[in-house]
């Protein structure tokens, strides 16, 4: 995963590794790690990670030298690839992952911004009390609401238009993008691991990246990813209180009706439609011109070219002869 935001430790060796999951190492060779990443962009310099069954075709597949997985799972995993085994993979995970990134895990509230008139950016067309904080590029033509803060670490193309109210952070938006009021958009995920003493944040090392032409509607709220990118792909259109939470992908050309939410790590195919108050739970792929009715609580993957409907949702024509 390309991120520009978050500088990266590395490299940190695999007798560090062991260190830090408080594993035994039996192996005489030293290996150096320059990332941590999933493992459909895992490389040889990489560490990668494996959780669940769902991701062992990508585990069978990934480039990676060494993977943190269990021991259940180790067998997915090629030959080239070393298993480091754990009891808890994603909280493993977890701490590896903050010494890569440790600034990943808490957004701070972003004290160094400027009023934009005191900025680089003072000419782009504004309302009253906007904020722009560290690392922040604004393209040409572009129009920005009242009391909006452009937090650090932000991209936005030509021809944007972003409203009143909106939050931005940790994200790249492309050219030709519109945001409505009162979003907010790149700030982390509900990535957590629940503990009877205290709950474990997960970091967040992904940003947001709205392709060209999109259209988010107001009140929206789109996390940024954790271990990879929250994507929306080109010319798609959310409507008003919408979320899309971290690591979710959106394809191109793609609507979707008010009051939908779209769990963590959850990919949407091209030309889909997806209707009002659906929701789609975590980790599922939803294919290409695929129909979503509005109400349906979708919790299996959808194939290309089907239309569904309800709770669980299934295909139309199945649920209107059930529901005569």
């Amino acid at each position: 995963m390309s991120n520009p935001f978050f500088p990266n430790k590395g490299p940190i060796d695999l007798i560090k590794i062991y260190k830090f999951l408080n594993i035994t190492n039996k192996k005489k060779n030293n290996f150096n790690f320059y990332d941590i990443k999933d493992l459909y962009s895992a490389n040889k310099d990489s560490i990668t990670f494996f959780h669940s069954k769902k991701y062992k075709e990508a585990a069978n597949s990934t480039n990676a030298s060494f993977c943190i997985t269990s021991d259940l799972l180790k067998d997915f995993l090629p030959s080239t690839c070393e298993p480091i085994i754990v009891k808890n993979v994603l909280t493993a995970v977890a701490k590896i992952t903050e010494e890569f990134y440790p600034n990943s895990v808490v957004d701070e509230f972003d004290a160094k911004v400027l009023n934009i008139e005191d900025s680089d950016y003072g000419s782009v067309t504004h309302g009253k009390n906007v904020l722009l904080g560290e690392n922040v590029k604004i393209g040409a033509n572009c129009l920005i609401g009242h009391n909006t803060i452009i937090e650090k670490n932000v991209q936005i193309g030509d021809n944007c238009k972003i409203g009143s109210n909106t939050i931005i952070r940790n994200s790249i938006i492309k050219n030709n993008v519109s945001i409505l009021d009162n979003c907010t958009i790149g700030k982390k995920g509900f990535g957590f691991f629940p503990n009877k003493k205290k709950n474990f944040r997960y970091p967040h090392i992904g940003i947001v990246i709205i392709n060209e032409g999109c259209e988010i509607g107001c009140g929206a709220t789109i996390d940024r990813g954790s271990m990879s990118n929250t994507e929306i792909g080109k010319n798609t259109f959310l409507d008003n209180q919408i979320h899309i939470a971290h690591n979710v992908k959106i394809g191109e050309n793609t609507i979707i009706a008010g009051q939908v939410g779209i769990a963590g790590s959850s990919t949407i195919g091209n030309n889909v439609r997806i209707g009002g108050q659906a929701g789609i739970s975590g980790h599922l792929k939803i294919g290409n011109n695929v129909d979503i009715a509005g109400g349906s609580g979708v919790i299996k993957d959808i194939p290309d070219n089907s239309r569904v409907m309800g709770y669980p949702a299934k295909n139309l024509r199945e649920f209107l002869r059930e529901n005569k």
